[in-house]
């Protein structure tokens, strides 16, 4: 973080110094979990679901924290700042500090949004942005009302880039985020049944997903997905500069020549009357679109298409659990994509698996619960089912109960000489799987992330604990 002093943090918070001078300048990384806290640093004593930050206070200190900010006061031995909201005076804290950074610096604003692809295109933009000045992007999924304000902090007066990932699971989350950093380009990847139970439905999704761009001002660009009606409606809703992306022809910046195999995807990435081979490490033909967005974006940065294209293709995979090919040995192939898991991104994920599987070899899915659908939870589980038998998928193994709809479909579908076979754990579907994989397989193992699936594919593919 900027060097600030106590008594503009306690300012900008609405807050009350209680403990500390008001002239001491205060540097150090912004921390919500006391066991990231080093020498100097702030910690935010947030109350959480199930503990309360404020109980981490002394180890924040004994850690170094120079600060602490907390919704009540604490005899915790170091600067206090007492809040009315914690999670407010967090947002409040990095929209001075972005603001700060953008009147003294060169700093230039990515955000990205969408119901599937955020975390991809926001390495990509990482790798392409990095290889140009000084960047910060988050790491993992800080994508909420608290990581990515915590991201957002860690700019300095040297940030040439910020690349903002906005998730949401209600209406207003997104808008609260952009509120922050007001970004230079805004951009919406897809609008999906993700966090549809909690959202309430598609169209909720979508007026969610759309506050990327509503308050965009005329000199910002917003980056719509083309071949996504309900995104691309989005022009319609904001005052920036639109530009679109797809394989579609009408869009600005697209691809062509899309080829997936087991080893990666290549395209033609065509903007501007130029046409650039691409080759992407990342497995998995829905990743062109992120490919396309990352290069959309780098384009009105002013980067030119060869550095952008060069930088990309030295990404080695998504993001750990996503796409992530492991090869254990005898001859079978794991693809571990079980962080998070949509109808949309399971489908995409079964299409991959279908399109790399080459003859000679055996396609498996290994499926477990999409989380978060609410009420639409069995009709898009059954989708699932079908749509596996439909590509001819080789084996179907469904782990938990949760999943079991899908099963159910596969076995109803007819006429697939495939087979279905329901476990009811990650143990099961281990023992299972280790007596029926057989050299030439490819494995898939899909699911959200609180069904665990991750450790099974680590498992699968020879990763160590």
């Amino acid at each position: 973080m900027i060097a600030l002093t106590l008594a503009e943090i306690a300012e900008t918070l609405g807050g009350r110094l209680v403990r500390g001078e008001p002239g001491t300048f205060v540097s150090g990384a912004v921390e919500t979990d006391s066991r990231l806290v080093r020498p100097g640093g702030v910690f935010f004593a947030l109350p959480g679901e199930t503990t309360d930050g404020a109980l981490f206070a002394p180890a924040a200190v004994d850690a170094g924290a120079a600060l602490v900010v907390a919704e009540r006061e604490l005899d915790a031995g170091a600067a206090l700042i007492v809040v009315g909201d914690g999670v407010t005076a967090l947002a409040d804290l990095a929209r001075l500090v972005v603001a700060r950074v953008r009147a003294v610096g060169r700093l230039r604003v990515a955000a990205v949004t969408g119901s599937n692809g955020k975390t991809t295109t926001k390495n990509l933009l990482r790798a392409i942005l990095s290889a140009e000045g000084p960047t910060v992007a988050p790491e993992g999924s800080f994508n909420n009302h608290v990581g990515a304000p915590i991201s957002m902090l860690r700019v300095t007066e040297e940030t040439e880039y910020l690349v903002a990932e906005m998730g949401a699971s209600h209406v207003g989350e997104i808008a609260r985020l952009v509120g922050i950093v007001t970004p230079d380009v805004g951009i919406v990847l897809k609008v999906g049944l993700a966090h549809a139970g909690e959202f309430g439905g598609i169209d909720a999704v979508q007026r969610a997903k759309s506050e990327m761009v509503t308050d965009l001002p005329a000199d910002a660009v917003a980056l719509l997905h083309g071949d996504d009606p309900r995104v691309a409606a989005m022009r319609d809703l904001t005052a920036a500069r639109v530009v679109t992306f797809g394989v579609g022809a009408g869009n600005d910046v697209r691809a062509e020549n899309v080829v997936t195999t087991a080893r990666g995807t290549t395209f033609d990435y065509l903007a501007d009357g130029e046409r650039h081979p691409v080759s992407l490490r990342i497995l998995g033909e829905h990743h062109v679109t992120n490919a396309l967005a990352a290069l959309g974006t780098a384009r009105e940065f002013g980067v030119p298409a060869e550095r952008a294209i060069a930088a990309i293709e030295q990404v080695a995979r998504a993001e750990r659990w996503r796409m992530e090919l492991l090869e254990p040995g005898g001859g079978i192939t794991v693809i571990n994509d079980a962080y998070n898991a949509s109808p949309d991104s399971t489908a995409a994920a079964l299409k991959t698996l279908a399109q790399i599987t080459t003859e000679g070899q055996r396609s498996v899915a290994v499926l477990g619960e999409m989380a978060e659908l609410g009420e639409f939870a069995q009709e898009e589980h059954d989708r699932i089912g079908r749509l596996v038998v439909r590509l001819n998928i080789a084996r179907l193994v469904v782990v938990g109960e949760r999943a079991r709809h899908i099963h159910a479909a596969a076995g109803l579908e007819g006429s697939w000489d495939g087979e279905s076979v329901f476990v009811p754990d990650m143990d099961g579907a281990y023992d299972f799987l280790r007596g029926d994989l057989r050299p030439g397989d490819v494995v898939l193992v899909k699911s959200s992330k609180s069904a665990g699936l991750r450790f099974l594919g680590d498992r699968l593919g020879g990763v160590a604990e």
